[in-house]
């Protein structure tokens, strides 16, 4: 099955996945916010599929806000939008966004001592909810 993504669709793939990154980062900090943001996004970079070729780039112009907040306000909707685009035009690829998203928290995760803070673990709830909303 071909599937055909608008800029507009690419854009909220690219928000929803590296906004989650950036969620996870912010629930991090705590620890090193850098190297979760740095091993979430190399997750996305290695994403294969039609999936992987959109996720090779980070949204651009993207205003995430000041806020955790805000930035939850944008990311979380995105996730379960490309969710759903994605569940009506490829299905299959809907389950590789999904894997690729996860894969990204886990590995972002992984990034402090011992075991995610529950911050992180929280916000990593919030992440797959938002996934499987749509």
């Amino acid at each position: 099955m071909s599937i055909t993504l608008t800029d507009q669709n690419k854009l909220t793939l690219r928000t929803a996945a590296y906004g989650a990154v950036s969620l996870l980062a912010a629930a991090g900090a705590a620890g090193s916010a850098h190297k979760v943001a740095t091993h979430g996004s190399i997750a996305l970079t290695s994403a294969t599929g039609p999936v992987g070729h959109v996720l090779t780039k980070a949204p651009k112009g993207v205003k995430y806000g000041k806020s955790v907040a805000e930035l939850a306000d944008q990311v979380l909707p995105a996730l379960t939008a490309a969710m759903s685009l994605l569940k009506q035009q490829a299905p299959a690829e809907a389950d590789n966004f999904r894997n690729t998203v996860i894969v990204a928290i886990e590995a972002a995760a992984q990034t402090q001592k011992g075991e995610p803070s529950p911050t992180m673990t929280e916000m990593a709830r919030k992440i797959t909810e938002a996934l499987d909303a749509a």
